[in-house]
Parts: structure tokens; sequence; C-alpha cells
């Protein structure tokens, strides 16, 4: 009986790092959010440097606009898709806590994903605002949340070629 609450307690105490850093992640994401739609009016565009300028617009659909022209249904279920995620990578945090890269990847995506859900409940669109370009090509404008999703999901990638390698 000892040996399962050790166990459980030491299952728990491994889990807090990660929803540390989702929640540092979900911080950041939504201060940042708060700050741009303060500071500027819909459309706005600040040039930064020669390839990167600062615009608030928003986002409706999915990752690159994704949806966005969509009637309405694409918040619903990009909103429940969201919240199926964060549960499915609680489930795989509390599983594989131990697993350093696997856990800082899968923690990013988690703050990520909840930062773009608390959008879509709240204002019924994802906030964007970070816009890169080269000459008149530029991305779709994304924000921190989009940015910590896209680098979780590049040590997700690494994380599996380096135990492939193994």
């Amino acid at each position: 009986m000892a040996t399962r609450k050790t166990i459980s307690s030491a299952s728990k105490k491994s889990l807090l790092p990660w929803l540390g850093i989702a929640a540092i992640v979900l911080l950041l994401d939504q201060l940042s959010k708060i700050a741009i739609t303060r500071l500027f009016h819909y459309g706005e565009i600040r040039p930064v440097t020669g390839f990167f300028n600062l615009v608030l617009v928003y986002n409706k659909g999915a990752a690159f606009s994704f949806l966005a022209s969509e009637s309405g249904w694409q918040r619903h279920v990009l909103t429940v898709v969201g919240i199926c995620a964060a549960l499915f990578i609680l489930f795989l945090l509390k599983r594989h806590a131990g697993q350093r890269m696997f856990c800082w990847a899968l923690a990013l995506i988690l703050g990520g994903a909840l930062g773009n859900v608390i959008d879509r409940i709240a204002y019924g669109h994802v906030i964007d605002f970070l816009d890169v370009f080269v000459g008149n090509w530029h991305w779709p404008a994304f924000n921190l949340a989009d940015s910590a999703i896209c680098l979780g999901a590049g040590l997700f990638v690494l994380d599996e070629l380096r135990r492939v390698n193994k």
C-alpha cells in the first residue's frame, strides 16, 4: 500500500513541472494578446524590421487561416478539438512524465492549444499579431501560442528521431 502512495506521489510531483511550463506559455500568450489589443487597432501595422511587423488581426479558422471563411461552425469544432487535444496531452504527460524532451514538447503544445481555445471561447476568434514576410510574401499572422505549438511539434519530431536512432 505504501508503495502505491509513493508511486502516485512521485507521478503527481513529476507532472507539475510540465503543467508549469504549459501555464507559463498560456500566461505569456494571453498577456501578449491583451497588450496588442490595447495598443493596436484592428489591421494596424507597425514595422519592426525588414522582415517582421506587428499587426492586429483576427483568425476565425485554424492554422494558416484554414476554414476562416466558413460560416462560424468552425469556432465550436476547433474549440472542442483544442479541449480534446489538451485532455489527451494531460493523459500523455501523466503517463510519460519522466521523458523530458517528449514532455517539453507536450507542455508547449498544451499551453499553446489552451491559449487559442481561450481566445475562441472569449472572442469567437484567435488574436494574431506576429507578421513575418520576405519581400511582398507574408506568412499568415500568428501569435505566441502558435509559436509554442510549432516549437513543441519540432521537439516532438526531434525526440522521435532521437528515439529511432537509439
